[in-house]
């Protein structure tokens, strides 16, 4: 399925209903008077999350959402029927815009959650709700009022609790796979991961977090290049950010310029998210004997200056994975809000 994570729309609520003009005409009841009814309320349109969805795809090619309008009233007092409210599904963390001021109109980061984002019109009044001891006889009514149209934004943000992020083919789809039950693509060549993918890492019953693994990020992102800094703000929910590190060049320089230019790519794009949490994973131990690999691992973290948790792993070996999952699990349960 093709990943979408941002699409534009125009929602129009749906009118509200005419107020009826009707006056009773009963055999027996000459001075019958005015019952004209009210009209019914127009749909709203709501957003509301959906944990079986993932992806803003449906939105990418029906552009246009109109919901219904209330029905006129009509004689005898009768109410017109209000319109039922146009409900579209979208991913659990979905951001709604107003394209026109750029404002938060809301989100919705629970299964079920809904958000309205165009208000119905409300129902016009029938001559019946005009009668006086002044004017028995009222020929005023009033017509619904329009619903709103808004052009309005969907941004997905995935809700993971833990982030990969790393230039391309440093392994992070290969340690998605390795801890998880998702399956990415894996290959040797640059920017096999197109798209996020999201994966639930289990410790035991009970026990698990989920973590997304995005394209990867190459120097000169913050200026357009490549595809990962596209994709960056699916990592702002994030608690942690494991930093994926290809170590296999055994070129300690080469590596800690590597690291830094990314961390400076996040920084340019979002300096509170390059604040964030970050642990440094040392990917592809098993390219390299033991003690060259432990040598050069001491030498990056050094170089560094590194503070936060390092860990020296094999995703395609999954050698050290247990260990990084089970104090991740740890930590994330440790700092539960």
């Amino acid at each position: 399925m093709r990943f979408v994570d941002e699409v534009l729309i125009e929602v129009a609520a749906g009118n509200g209903g005419r107020g009826c003009l009707s006056f009773r005409r009963e055999k027996f009841a000459p001075m019958g008077g005015p019952d004209g009814g009210d009209g019914g309320d127009g749909a709203s349109v709501y957003v509301k999350a959906d944990n079986n969805f993932n992806t803003l795809l449906d939105y990418r090619y029906k552009r246009k959402f109109q919901a219904k309008n209330g029905e006129s009233g009509s004689g005898a007092d009768c109410t017109g029927h209000g319109a039922e409210d146009l409900i579209l599904t979208v991913p659990i963390g979905t951001l709604v815009y107003d394209q026109g001021t750029n404002d938060l109109i809301g989100e919705v980061t629970k299964d079920q959650q809904t958000l309205l984002i165009a208000k119905g019109g409300w129902h016009g009044l029938g001559n019946a709700r005009f009668k006086s001891s002044t004017n028995r006889a009222p020929r005023q009514t009033t017509p619904g009022t329009p619903g709103e149209v808004r052009q309005v934004r969907l941004e997905l943000k995935l809700l993971a609790d833990v982030g990969l992020l790393g230039l391309p083919n440093a392994g992070k789809s290969s340690l998605i796979r390795a801890v998880s039950a998702a399956t990415p693509k894996v290959a040797d060549y640059p920017f096999t991961t197109m798209y996020p993918n999201l994966g639930v890492v289990s410790t035991g019953p009970g026990h698990s977090f989920v973590m997304a693994d995005i394209p990867g990020v190459i120097e000169g992102a913050a200026e357009g290049a490549g595809l990962g800094i596209r994709f960056l703000r699916h990592l702002s929910r994030t608690r942690i950010i494991l930093h994926v590190v290809d170590i296999a060049s055994n070129d300690v320089t080469a590596i800690v310029h590597d690291i830094k230019t990314i961390a400076n790519e996040v920084k340019q794009y979002n300096p509170e998210l390059a604040k964030r949490e970050r642990w440094l994973v040392l990917n592809k131990i098993d390219t390299l004997p033991p003690e060259d690999a432990q040598t050069l691992c001491k030498e990056i973290v050094k170089k560094l200056k590194w503070k936060a948790p390092v860990y020296p792993i094999s995703a395609a070996q999954r050698q050290g994975t247990d260990a990084l999952v089970r104090d991740l699990m740890a930590t994330i349960e440790n700092n539960k809000p």
